[in-house]
């Protein structure tokens, strides 16, 4: 039985991640998806080291004899990629829709982090399921499309989000075996390595790409410097919550009880954006925060 501090740590993060989409998604106009994508990782990674050395402090260095190299730098490579691919597809979906939607959207990550968990060995309990099943349908519910002229749907918000959502559950479940691989026992100072390492390789890749596609979207990224130290600091802080949660359980739990940020986003959207809900969106809402519910009992 995990301990229950996890939940908690996931809706501080979930709170995080929406503040930090929120102020990316003001950049997405001048930096592009690229641009406002890589500031959530180049900005936070002074955060995440000074993290990383904390940690080391508080917890102490576990044995590096239990440390497993290739598997670590092999789940970081490939949770950092998907991540990167997953915040840009996120920030068009937001783009095409608006912002709450987007969110909404991206949260097919949900089921798809279950089915990715039952590949990499993470069993859920049949509640658990029932409360991601649920939540699925909800999902559903709240980001079908309307009608456009001519009768068809636009489902290009959607694509994206679905997308993000794809590549969400397959990073969530990447940071999960990162921070196995570091430590079992000291699931705060493996989520600190992990997230410092991973947001290097992020930094890095997306500054390589820009320089070499799209130098007006980095110098732009790198403008604004006030938003995106606000970007990076909410982007660090929320991956350090989400990091240590998913070294205490699986993805998929997390993935579920980070569904509460809908509700902030709601809120974010009609503040910031001047955004209004359907009631359709807000039924299936509350279908959603019932999943919630169901999964997490379940997962007791």
């Amino acid at each position: 039985m995990p301990t229950l501090i996890w939940i908690p740590i996931v809706v501080v993060g979930a709170a995080l991640q929406t503040a930090r989409n929120a102020l990316q998604r003001t950049l997405v106009e001048t930096a592009g998806p690229w641009g406002a994508t890589l500031v959530r990782f180049l900005f936070g990674l002074p955060f995440a080291f000074a993290w990383w050395g904390a940690a080391a402090l508080i917890w102490g260095v576990p044995s590096s004899a239990k440390f497993r190299f290739l598997p670590f730098v092999l789940a970081c490579l490939v949770g950092a990629l998907a991540q990167v691919i997953a915040t840009a597809a996120l920030l068009q979906s937001m783009r095409k829709s608006n912002f709450a939607l987007g969110s909404f959207f991206s949260q097919s990550t949900l089921p798809l982090t279950a089915l990715c968990g039952f590949l990499v060995g993470d069993f859920l309990s049949w509640p658990a399921l029932l409360g991601v099943a649920i939540t699925t349908v909800g999902l559903a519910v709240v980001s079908w499309p309307k009608r456009v002229e001519g009768g068809a749907r636009d489902w290009s918000a959607a694509r994206h989000g679905i997308l993000a959502g794809a590549a969400f559950a397959i990073s969530g479940n990447a940071f999960r075996e990162a921070g196995h691989a570091v430590s079992l026992d000291s699931p705060f100072y493996a989520a600190a390595v992990a997230v410092a390492v991973v947001q290097l390789l992020q930094s890095a890749g997306l500054v390589a790409w820009l320089v070499a596609t799209d130098r007006p979207a980095l110098r732009s990224a790198l403008s604004t410097w006030r938003v995106s130290l606000g970007a990076g600091f909410c982007g660090w802080a929320a991956s350090a919550c989400a990091f240590t949660a998913l070294a205490m359980v699986p993805a998929a739990l997390v993935r579920v009880v980070a569904v509460v940020d809908m509700p902030m986003a709601a809120l974010a959207g009609r503040g910031l954006f001047l955004e209004r809900l359907t009631v359709r969106q807000i039924g299936g809402a509350l279908l959603v925060a019932g999943g919630v519910i169901a999964t997490a009992l379940g997962s007791l």
